[in-house]
C-alpha cells in the first residue's frame, strides 16, 4: 500500500504462468482494466499493444501507464503479457509514476 496525494493506493502484484496482473486501486474495486503485450514482429523494434478491456476509454494517461509497465517488463527480459486494472480517484501523472515505480519496485518478472 502507498499514499499519494492524501489517497491510499492497494497495489497488487499476481504472477500467472501466462500473464501478470497488477491492480492498483483507490476505491476498493477494479476500475478500467487494460490488457498491454508485446508485439513480436519481424522488425529489430519491438511494438506493444495496449487496449482498454473494461471501463474508461477516454483517459490516455492510464494507457501511457500499461505502456510504460509493459516496456519494462520486455526490457527486464519477460514475455507475458501484463492485465492492469486501475481503479483511481486521483489520474494525475504523478499518481500514475507513483504507481509503476512501486509496481517496478516490487516486480515478480
Amino acid at each position: 500500500m502507498l499514499t499519494y496525494q492524501g489517497n491510499k493506493t492497494d497495489v497488487i502484484i499476481s504472477s500467472y504462468e501466462d500473464h501478470f496482473l497488477v491492480i492498483a486501486t483507490q476505491i476498493g474495486t477494479m476500475g478500467t482494466i487494460l490488457h498491454a503485450r508485446k508485439e513480436e514482429g519481424v522488425s529489430t523494434n519491438p511494438t506493444f499493444n495496449v487496449s482498454i478491456i473494461f471501463g474508461k476509454r477516454d483517459e490516455p494517461m492510464l494507457v501511457a501507464c500499461a505502456r510504460q509497465l509493459i516496456e519494462h517488463m520486455s526490457s527486464s527480459g519477460s514475455s507475458r503479457p501484463l492485465v492492469l486494472s486501475l481503479g483511481l480517484k486521483d489520474h494525475s501523472t504523478e499518481t500514475l509514476k507513483a504507481i509503476v515505480s512501486a509496481v517496478i519496485d516490487n516486480r515478480l518478472w
